[in-house]
């Protein structure tokens, strides 16, 4: 591995923010006058209530994912004492190189370190490239937490045991 995963400094939320925005546009999973593309563009406010963990080389961020802890703000999915992660993103030109999976793996270790028994997400029902990935490393389909925040959107759940 050519980069490193660790904690979103100030100084990167700028790149976190476009990557996430350009990662989930590039995909068409949203348009580019989605409502969702603020929320997603506001890496600094997921910085402030969550854990933002980018990969990065010596050219900058690669990718990031916003770990959340059960009932924070960013939150939507997860019971007490399950770790949640949101809004992955990897920059076109770093695909292929491990980079969100890495940044899963993170999300992993950082569930195990604070003791939780699950971690869990949920993920637009035609993110199926991120599906393989979850279920390669463990996931399973959780149905019953499937959820729609607005008509339109399909958002699947999908949690990993860790006992």
């Amino acid at each position: 591995m050519d980069y490193a995963v660790r904690l979103a400094t100030d100084e990167d939320l700028e790149a976190v923010g476009r990557i996430t925005v350009s990662a989930y546009c590039d995909d068409g999973f949203i348009t580019p006058d989605d409502d969702y593309i603020e929320e997603l563009a506001d890496a600094a406010r997921r910085a402030r209530e969550a854990e933002v963990w980018v990969a990065a080389d010596e050219t900058g961020v690669l990718g990031s994912v916003t770990f959340c802890a059960p009932g924070t703000a960013f939150a939507e999915l997860s019971h007490d004492n399950e770790g949640e992660f949101r809004m992955l993103g990897v920059a076109g030109h770093s695909r292929r190189r491990g980079v969100a999976e890495a940044l899963v793996v993170r999300c992993i270790e950082r569930s195990r370190e604070l003791g939780y028994d699950a971690l869990v997400l949920c993920s637009m029902s035609q993110m199926t490239t991120a599906h393989r990935l979850y279920e390669r490393l463990g996931f399973q389909r959780m149905p019953e937490r499937d959820w729609s925040p607005v008509e339109g959107i399909d958002l699947w759940g999908f949690s990993l045991r860790l006992d």
